[in-house]
């Protein structure tokens, strides 16, 4: 088999400083789907994997020990020997992880047609924000995406969402304090496996979901395997007439289209038992129009108009992701490795109504922004010693980003008002090139029966109008206290660049003299984030039924990272406070007996901020003074937050269930910044499902489900606070069928 030069001189340089040649093994314990466990559980195994990943099934003594080599394996066995190898490449000692399988996701009222982000609020500390935002522990986005170990770059910020959830076999969250092998993206790591035409067989399936606010959504996936290739592709087509958060209470919004189509895709081809090269590729092309907020006043006269009804704007966004990523993963000896190369557009255009736009906002920016990220990532890992797993590897990431805006703009007087009716306009572009450079390795020690020791060292670089860099220590711990028992604790030094995406440097000068000028100039470009973290938690079973789990954590940061939407397109731009500081607690609790299955989470939390020293021009003055001397909510700190859902099945063919989501509400502007919280909300799901058999036909799956069964009315934003644009409101309530036909061949 033949490496690439990274592979084959990464192998050399580590089997000299380890000296030792054994078997790559993982951790041999079972996650228990939709609960919180405790560090180093991993993807179940299928029953050939012991003895494809060298380990003797048989045998009693030390987990390293070498087994008979396996030949003629057939292709299924080896794709499920390669899976478990790529599972033994990412340890998560020390770290919280909840686990969400597709059997999870096909119990949720909308099943698979569930958006990702909706099936990431079922996970403990998980909370939810317009735009189909998240958050995750305090932290504004800074999620890490990762599809079958691989890392993919963000995409410039908005409210599409790029992957389908009908591409999911599970998800692994993982939070707190990461092993040395996680950089970059840190508040959590949604760890996606893929389903694959190897496990599926020959088949797919096509289906529609349908129902309230004009909802139209045809799918169809496509799976199979032939001789040494496996394929799994799906693809959707979505629209309705809720695109974005309805700005008010109304069951209706306003101009709030949107059309949305993703395709996604995984083809592999088995080089030989230990060699496998894949390529991911995922492409997703969304429309939206902005939903409008009626009766509203104009700011600026336009020409001759005076008067512009808010209920007619005409401004729309879109957006596009484009990912494909080459993977050549195997074994090399005992050494387990995988290595990528992948590349990822993002592009997003926002058309404003230039009248309206002028006349409420003083501008009317016409934006486009495009951002290419070309990576590689290497990942390695082998035995070391009898008790030893050594891990190490590289990413790098060169990002080329770009914004051009033409702005209409009114002229103003020394004193600010506005000094004539006649727009001119102005263009502003800026180009940004950054890289980022990362290496890492760990021993993760299995110290004895009960005690698992997991430590490394993460050296990280970003280069774009600066170069900034650090080296981050990581150390995590599992004691097995008891059979059904088990502590985790860890501490991690983190370092989180910008996202490239997001920063403009464009001339905020151009705008002096104009109704876009800014009242403070400051710093404009945003730093690095570099934090402490520390975690500990615990994970009990109670007889065969019962899990739960209670996880702490305190995160001490400095230049804090923030993102906010400062503008009339629904583009967030980043800033950073001087100070943070982040705390919280996590409890979560699930069952599972015979036909019943259920789980609860419950979580608490404090970001807070202090002293904003980059972005300051786009806040007040009166708001930096006050920030400056003190500590603030962030915009996104929600102090309570809760998750749970039951689902009961009948028999195979029919099942019922309900979820809900619970929280404190997010902040709002108050007699200080961030001052107050908006009130409680609570949303119940309910849906039942029924699999019909038809002579001639086959299996015709349906699932009927009732989004905001209550029909309560809540805010997710008020349109005041830091950072905070137009208000927004939850789902009204919504009834939703799915019809769907599997098929083989």
């Amino acid at each position: 088999m033949k490496l690439t030069p990274l592979a084959l001189g990464l192998s050399l340089a580590f089997y000299a400083i380890a000296g030792y040649a054994g078997t790559v093994t993982t951790t041999p314990s079972q996650p228990v789907d939709g609960t919180t466990a405790s560090s180093n559980t991993t993807t179940p195994q299928p029953a050939t994997s012991d003895a494809a990943n060298g380990d003797d099934a048989n045998a009693s003594g030390s987990r390293n020990r070498r087994a008979e080599k396996v030949k003629e394996l057939g292709a299924i066995s080896v794709s499920a020997a390669l899976d478990a190898t790529r599972n033994s490449l990412s340890p998560d000692t020390g770290s919280s992880q909840y686990v969400i399988t597709a059997q999870n996701i096909q119990a949720l009222p909308l099943g698979d047609s569930t958006p990702v982000n909706q099936v990431l609020l079922q996970a403990p500390g998980v909370v939810q924000d317009s735009y189909g935002g998240l958050h995750v522990r305090g932290d504004h986005a800074n999620l890490q995406y990762r599809v079958n170990g691989i890392m993919l770059p963000e995409s410039i910020s908005g409210f599409g969402q790029t992957l389908d959830a009908r591409t999911i076999q599970s998800i692994k969250l993982l939070d707190g304090a990461l092993p040395a092998q996680y950089g970059e993206r840190t508040a959590a790591v949604v760890d996606i496996t893929t389903k694959s035409g190897a496990d599926l067989g020959n088949g797919g399936v096509v289906g529609i979901t349908g129902g309230s606010f004009g909802t139209v959504n045809p799918y169809a996936s496509l799976w199979g395997n032939n001789g040494k290739w496996s394929y799994f592709f799906t693809a959707n087509y979505m629209e309705n007439n809720v695109g974005i958060e309805n700005p008010t209470s109304s069951r209706n919004p306003i101009h709030d289209r949107t059309n949305q189509v993703k395709v996604f895709g995984d083809i592999s081809y088995l080089i030989d038992n230990d060699t496998r090269v894949s390529f991911l590729f995922g492409v997703t092309n969304n429309r939206f129009q902005i939903p409008n907020n009626p009766d509203q006043t104009p700011q600026f006269g336009y020409l001759d108009i005076t008067d512009f009804k808010s209920a007619d704007l005409n401004e729309r966004q879109d957006e596009q992701t484009r990912f494909g990523t080459l993977a050549l993963q195997g074994k090399f000896g005992n050494t387990a490795y995988q290595v990528s190369v992948g590349q990822r557009y993002s592009g997003l255009q926002y058309y404003p109504d230039d009248v309206g736009d002028l006349m409420f906002n003083g501008v009317a920016g016409q934006i486009n922004q495009v951002d290419r990220a070309s990576t590689l990532q290497a990942d390695f890992s082998m035995p070391w010693g009898e008790s030893h797993t050594l891990r190490y590897g590289g990413y790098y990431e060169f990002d080329r980003a770009a914004t051009n805006t033409n702005s209409l703009v009114f002229p103003t007087s020394p004193d600010g008002s506005q000094a004539s009716t006649v727009p001119f306009n102005i263009f502003t572009g800026d180009r940004i090139l950054a890289k980022t450079a990362a290496a890492y390795i760990q021993d993760e020690w299995d110290i004895n029966d009960s005690w698992t020791l997991n430590y490394g060292l993460r050296g990280d670089r970003y280069t774009a109008f600066r170069e900034e860099s650090q080296l981050s220590p990581r150390v995590g711990v599992v004691w097995q206290a008891t059979d059904g028992t088990t502590l985790h604790a860890g501490y991690s030094r983190y370092f989180t660049p910008p996202q490239t995406e997001l920063i403009s440097s464009q001339n905020i000068d151009a705008f002096a003299g104009t109704t876009n000028a800014v009242k403070n100039y400051g710093n404009n470009t945003p730093l690095t984030e570099r934090s402490n973290y520390f975690d500990l938690g615990v994970s009990q079973n109670l007889g065969s039924d019962w899990t739960l789990g209670l996880d702490t954590y305190y995160r001490k940061v400095d230049r804090l990272q923030d993102e906010g939407q400062f503008g009339t397109a629904l583009v967030y731009s980043t800033f950073n406070y001087k100070d943070g500081r982040v705390r919280g607690a996590e409890f979560s609790l699930t069952y599972n007996h015979g036909p019943v299955s259920a789980y609860f989470n419950a979580a608490y939390s404090r970001a807070m901020g202090k002293d904003v020293i980059t972005g300051q021009y786009n806040f007040a003055p009166d708001e930096l003074a006050y920030i400056a001397d003190n500590f603030i909510h962030l915009d996104h700190d929600q102090k309570l937050t809760s998750s749970g859902g039951v689902s009961y099945a009948f028999n195979d063919n029919t099942k019922v269930g309900a979820d809900y989501l619970f929280g404190s509400g997010l902040r709002e502007e108050g007699l200080t910044p961030n001052g107050l919280s908006l009130p409680y909300y609570f949303q119940l799901n309910l849906n039942v499902s029924h699999d019909f058999q038809f002579d001639g036909f086959g299996k015709l799956h349906t699932q009927l489900a009732v989004i905001n069964a209550l029909d309560r009315t809540y805010e997710l934003r008020s349109g005041t606070g830091v950072g905070v644009g137009a208000p927004q409101f939850g789902p009204r309530r919504g009834l939703y069928l799915t019809l769907e036909k599997p098929f083989s061949f």
